[in-house]
């Protein structure tokens, strides 16, 4: 009884400083740190990073009370069983402990389909695309920048590689040369993937969330931008030389600075969409078109 009383009182100053500790995390303690919650109250950055700092937090969580399971019968075992001082011999041998197999069986399978579930519900929420999204953006990839088609007003953003600060510390680039995807706060986007040569990465990394880029095929990212703001962004795929500055930002805005946007474009003559008739591998050995210039 007398252990019992102790156990209790000892309990109570534990679970009140696991209750301060846990209630004096930053934004980014509690989902990770993983990027985007560094503020305390900030909105989430897309509708789908709480479902995805959810996942990952919730994945380490549980990883990490098995982890101290573990380890606790580790020592626990090394401790009660050690030789103790004038004994000799093996101890006692078993060859099965059959409540023992089917626990480390039944866990183990039960954490595994959890996991699975989980990540396949989070998945399906993630990759179902918007019936009739309020935006539509179509991403051209290429060594080594990218190009932005806003389809439904039928505009472009050309851009360019990183390019090197002459004036700034050095591996500094100038951070206004690099190509910007403008969106509007609060609408339904749907992001249509090319790319032009090789497998490049869509990685905008606030988002939580990249999606491979290939030649040949199209691939769609469906989300919901709800934090006016810059976040960076880059390939995230080895795709050559220049692949460290296929970089590029994503400015979130409102529907009236996006409506702006689009007019400067419009002015500036950026009208129509760029495509892959600039597909360099139609220039590539085994294909019609030559390979040299004609006479030579």
């Amino acid at each position: 009884m007398r252990n019992n009383h102790r156990l209790r009182w000892a309990a109570i100053p534990l679970a009140a400083t696991l209750a301060v500790v846990l209630a004096g995390c930053t934004q980014a303690q509690l989902h990770g740190f993983l990027p985007g919650f560094e503020e305390e109250g900030e909105t989430a950055v897309t509708n789908q990073t709480d479902r995805i700092a959810g996942l990952w937090t919730t994945s380490w969580i549980v990883l990490l009370i098995v982890g101290l399971i573990t380890w606790g019968l580790i020592i626990w075992t090394i401790v009660v069983y050690r030789r103790r001082k004038g004994q000799t011999g093996l101890p006692v041998q078993l060859r099965y402990n059959m409540p023992i197999e089917i626990f480390y069986t039944v866990v183990p399978l039960i954490l595994v389909v959890g996991f699975f579930a989980f990540t396949v519900r989070d998945q399906i929420a993630l990759e179902t695309r918007y019936e009739n999204p309020d935006v539509t953006i179509e991403v051209q990839a290429k060594q080594w920048a990218w190009d932005f088609n806003y389809v439904d007003e039928d505009v472009y953003s050309p851009g360019i590689q990183g390019q090197p600060d002459p004036a700034g510390e050095r591996g500094s680039l100038i951070e206004s040369e690099l190509p910007v995807l403008v969106l509007p706060v609060d609408k339904t986007i749907e992001i249509a993937l090319e790319s032009r040569d090789v497998i490049h990465s869509f990685w905008v990394i606030d988002f939580l969330y990249k999606k491979d880029v290939i030649p040949g095929k199209t691939n769609f990212m469906s989300v919901t931008p709800e934090r006016i703001g810059t976040y960076a962004g880059k390939c995230a795929e080895l795709c050559g030389e220049y692949h460290s500055l296929m970089l590029f930002n994503v400015q979130v805005v409102s529907q009236a600075d996006y409506d702006t946007y689009i007019q400067s474009l419009r002015s500036a003559g950026n009208v129509g969409q760029l495509d892959n008739e600039f597909d360099r591998n139609q220039n590539q050995p085994g294909t019609s078109a030559p390979t040299a210039p004609e006479g030579n």
